[in-house]
């Protein structure tokens, strides 16, 4: 792509500080102010001459993705390399990292780029170590993915299941639930969105759910023959969490605004990972489309999320639930 009058803006050689992780002027140090205002110049200038479809690439941009080690978490790692950028999986687990490196080699090359990290991201402590050394290693931090989550357990035995209905949930598990899904991704947001308040541009994606829309039904996981104290429902901490999520995605919208800074929310519904044929029944009938989401068909979705093809949406909510929330 040719750009009438870079020339002075690359001053710098054959790359801009801050925009090439290959970029010796930056590499091993943080940008200073007048390399990260360049670095924001040059951005802008691009956006302006690029077609629409050049708009969904986002090479060699750093790209966070909390709970990177999940289901999920790899489908977006997998957006962010098929848009040419480079994910950074931040789990809990060193282990459930080193598998998804592994997975997403195989599938896209041992030269593809993943980095991972071993991250309590309840701990802010935790965050900004992560954050510091990408910093120096790269010197700009793009987009961050909050998408990490407890997993709520909807079987067991019947004590199990006792413990999830709203009348014995345990404080405990409401507390360490929402310092997952809801701290983790503020502490996220705080650590990161000001770092790429301090360089001038980022975008914030905070994955929700149709349920942070909706309320759950909790008549899709009932069964036939069991006592009511043994029924399954979906804990109430989903909801509240995937809410949250929303509110706290307008903030940071508002708030970030006029730094650079663009914060949406993504709301997939149920994505098929092997469940019962019941189940899939009972929730494939709440659903004008009538089936359950593939987990790759929230991949666009977030690529166009998270590149300057949608470089005017800040503060939305983007709904893919197959019609769910239309009823």
């Amino acid at each position: 792509m040719h750009i009438p009058g870079m020339a002075g803006i690359r001053r710098w050689g054959t790359a801009v500080p801050g925009t090439d992780p290959g970029c010796k002027k930056t590499a091993g140090k943080i940008p200073g102010k007048e390399e990260q205002e360049m670095r924001t110049v040059y951005i802008r200038v691009q956006e302006a001459y690029m077609t629409a479809t050049e708009k969904f690439h986002i090479k060699d941009k750093i790209a966070v993705i909390t709970g990177g080690a999940g289901l999920l978490g790899r489908k977006h790692a997998e957006a962010v390399i098929e848009g040419g950028g480079i994910p950074v999986l931040l789990d809990i687990s060193k282990a459930a990292i080193e598998k998804t490196k592994t997975a997403l080699q195989a599938a896209y090359g041992d030269d593809c780029m993943v980095l991972g990290y071993a991250c309590d991201i309840t701990e802010r402590s935790d965050v900004e170590k992560t954050a510091n050394d990408l910093s120096e290693r790269y010197g700009h931090v793009d987009v961050l993915i909050n998408n990490a989550a407890n997993n709520p357990k909807m079987e067991g035995s019947a004590a199990n299941m006792k413990a999830l209905r709203f009348e014995d949930f345990p404080a405990s598990m409401w507390l360490e639930d929402l310092a997952v899904g809801l701290t983790g991704a503020f502490l996220c947001a705080q650590v990161y969105g000001g770092l790429m308040a301090g360089q001038g541009s980022g975008v914030i994606l905070n994955i929700s759910s149709d349920l942070g829309i909706i309320a759950p039904d909790q008549r899709i996981y009932r069964r036939e023959g069991l006592a009511e104290e043994e029924q399954s429902v979906k804990p109430v901490t989903y909801s509240v969490i995937k809410h949250g999520l929303i509110g706290l995605t307008k903030y940071l919208a508002t708030y970030y605004a006029d730094k650079g800074v663009r914060a949406n929310a993504l709301c997939p519904a149920g994505v098929f990972n092997g469940q019962d044929e019941e189940f899939v029944g009972k929730l494939t009938n709440l659903i004008p489309m009538g089936r359950m989401a593939d987990a790759g068909e929230y991949k666009s979705t977030v690529l166009y999320m998270i590149s300057d093809a949608s470089s005017y949406m800040t503060g939305s909510t983007v709904i893919v639930d197959g019609g769910r929330t239309c009823w």
